[in-house]
């Protein structure tokens, strides 16, 4: 999610060129940010499985997406209501803003699923070897 939000950011759109703030420092805070969201990602999509409100049986992948487009607006809400955001706040910004975090955690959560579904083949072909 940080490759992809510094391609939107910093090569599509250069807002990075455009920061007061150090850029190594906007990376590593970046970096943080975006562990703290994936972890955040992850820990939701593991509770959902395990409540069986997501089923790994059908169309995991794109309800993990899903999820990740919900976890997206909530990243949204907070980076609008604190002020922490790249550009002026017409609609459409507003509009494009939402609709590029949608994107990028739905793009998280489907390496989420990604990752789940590897570590359960992983296990299920150590469980065949041990046979």
């Amino acid at each position: 999610m940080l490759g992809i939000s510094y391609a939107w950011h910093g090569l599509a759109l250069t807002d990075i060129s455009d920061l007061r703030v150090d850029p190594w420092l906007y990376l590593g805070l970046s970096s943080l940010a975006y562990l703290c969201i994936g972890l955040i990602l992850t820990l939701t999509i593991h509770f959902l499985i395990a409540r069986e409100w997501l089923s790994l049986k059908t169309a995991f992948q794109l309800k993990a997406m899903l999820v990740g487009g919900g976890v997206g607006v909530l990243v949204y809400l907070v980076m609008l209501l604190s002020g922490l955001s790249f550009a002026s706040h017409g609609i459409e910004h507003v509009v494009v803003d939402l609709i590029w975090q949608i994107i990028e955690q739905g793009i998280g959560g489907l390496m989420v699923s990604l990752g789940i579904i590897y570590d359960l083949h992983r296990r299920f072909m150590e469980a065949e070897r041990a046979h």
